[in-house]
């Protein structure tokens, strides 16, 4: 993707070397939000603690409190979201590769075709596109959606409008999944911008709403639509950015790929041997294909209705 030497979005928050390092979260992931798989096929985690565990932190929090430690404290000076005023856009203390930087650079320009894309398309109907914010983190963060880490895998977050990073998860796409190439990185943040397009439009808190009252597997089948939805949406910002002149050869096929490596039949096969179809919350790997291609041939936003019909 010819990217370099173009508009790079200024709704960046960069939260690297803010939150807890490492690969696991003991709080559990945070429900609500829209992520791209990093394995497995079941539903996502709705958050939350039971009694036992609620009553286990209350007794750390007094014996680390009578020891002298604040744990309230020394959460808030970690930059967690939420806190009174605070807005990190970037971490002085944390030195960054030139590797890092790079792909920084790419994902706030990125970011900025989608914008460009999407307050276009939003205008051309008569509406105003509010634009989301991107944060980069590592190791873990806390959203409006709860707390996730790097495991999570990219997701949104419809309850402040955010689209959260790592980005060693490129790393692990391109390294576990086979799915290397920057177009297949645009893809993923695409897919996740593809989900504030649906929050925008009421897809997302309609669906959120009406899973309250679905079964697991009622709910898994209408998930799958509104991933599908995305992968959509992404392919129709692939088709302005080819109108552009901005890809270049094999960029498609990156994609395409990324797309099918990161499937629910796919992934399952991959982590169990086996596939569970009832669990399926995103879609097979050629109905992602094959939807986000839809959206690519045709530029048009009402070529992604994934919610009527077979898909």
């Amino acid at each position: 993707m010819e990217w370099k030497g173009r508009r790079q979005s200024s709704n960046i928050e960069d939260r690297r070397g803010t939150g807890p390092a490492g690969g696991s979260n003991p709080f559990g992931r945070g429900g609500g939000g829209f992520r791209i798989p990093m394995g497995g096929g079941g539903r996502r985690a709705g958050g939350g603690f039971s009694l036992g565990t609620i009553i286990f932190m209350v007794v750390i929090y007094f014996v680390l409190k009578a020891m002298g430690i604040d744990l309230l404290q020394v959460m808030g000076e970690g930059g967690q979201v939420g806190m009174p005023g605070f807005e990190q856009t970037e971490t002085a203390s944390r030195r960054s590769s030139p590797q890092e930087e790079e792909t920084k650079a790419f994902m706030a320009t990125v970011l900025a075709e989608t914008e460009d894309t999407w307050n276009g398309i939003f205008q051309a109907a008569g509406s105003t596109y509010q634009e989301p914010r991107m944060v980069l983190f590592s190791g873990s963060v806390q959203s409006a959606c709860g707390f996730a880490s790097a495991a999570t895998g990219p997701f949104y977050c419809p309850g402040d409008n955010k689209v959260y990073l790592d980005m060693g998860f490129f790393d692990e796409l391109a390294r576990k999944f086979d799915a290397a190439g920057d177009f297949a990185q645009a893809y993923v943040v695409a897919h996740e911008v593809g989900h504030h397009v649906q929050n925008l439009t009421g897809v997302l808190p309609r669906f959120n709403q009406q899973r309250r009252s679905m079964s697991e597997v009622e709910a898994n089948q209408m998930s799958v639509r509104v991933e599908l939805q995305a992968d959509c949406y992404a392919g129709v910002w692939g088709h302005y950015t080819r109108q552009k002149g901005l890809l270049e050869q094999g960029d498609l096929e990156e994609a395409l790929n990324a797309a099918t490596q990161i499937g629910d039949d796919t992934l399952q096969k991959r982590m169990q041997g086996y596939v569970v179809p009832e669990s399926f919350n995103h879609g097979t790997s050629e109905q992602r294909r094959r939807w986000f291609k839809r959206g690519f041939d045709s530029g048009r936003v009402d070529a992604c209705d994934t919610f009527s019909g077979d898909i």
